[in-house]
């Protein structure tokens, strides 16, 4: 898993469609994309590697790293 911010709507939208091309340049085929419309959080999902493309205040607010620290609570840990 891959965590990335952009600046602004415009900036991880332009970040999301760079990597896009990039992976199908190196033959990634099936990619599923969520997000692009709105680009405040946009989700590139290319099988063994997930890329979640955020602005500054998503991101905070979200806090993926949190939930994939070492430090996560047992009980939000699924089984």
């Amino acid at each position: 898993m891959v965590v990335a911010s952009g600046r602004s709507n415009r900036h991880v939208g332009a970040i999301a469609d760079q990597l896009v091309q990039k992976l199908k340049e190196k033959g990634y085929r099936d990619l599923r994309i969520e997000g692009m419309p709105q680009c405040d959080w946009v989700l590139v999902d290319a099988g063994d590697v997930v890329v979640h493309i955020f602005r500054p205040e998503v991101r905070s607010f979200y806090n993926l790293e949190k939930l994939w620290s070492a430090h996560a609570p047992d009980d939000r840990i699924a089984m």
